[in-house]
């Protein structure tokens, strides 16, 4: 099992899940986060100051996929995400010891 978890821009959120709909996913968690990172040096403006951090709104989708399909998964969420363009995102790959539910259904 593989977990993983895709950082994108909140305008695309809505395309990767409509993209991700027939994926083949044991579990999806999305989370609205925030964020900051290198983007076309635009925190540089805030080096001298210290009270001010420019925290960038994003999304967080994390999956649980087979290891016999996160490939698959991973191949769509990169067509999907990517735009071209800087601060499309990130993507993350770990994995995942297996479960037990909490519940039995």
């Amino acid at each position: 099992m593989k977990q993983i978890v895709a950082i994108v821009k909140p305008y695309l959120a809505e395309r990767v899940l409509e993209g991700l709909r027939r994926a083949p996913l044991e579990a999806l968690w999305v989370h609205e986060v925030k964020g900051m990172g290198k983007q076309k040096s635009y925190l540089d403006q805030y080096a001298g100051d210290d009270g001010a951090m420019a925290f960038l709104p994003k999304v967080e989708l994390s999956m649980m996929v087979e290891d016999a399909r996160a490939e698959e998964v991973l191949e769509r969420l990169v067509e999907i995400a990517r735009t071209g363009r800087m601060g499309d995102g990130k993507i993350f790959v770990m994995p995942a010891q297996p479960y037990e539910r909490v519940v039995s259904i």
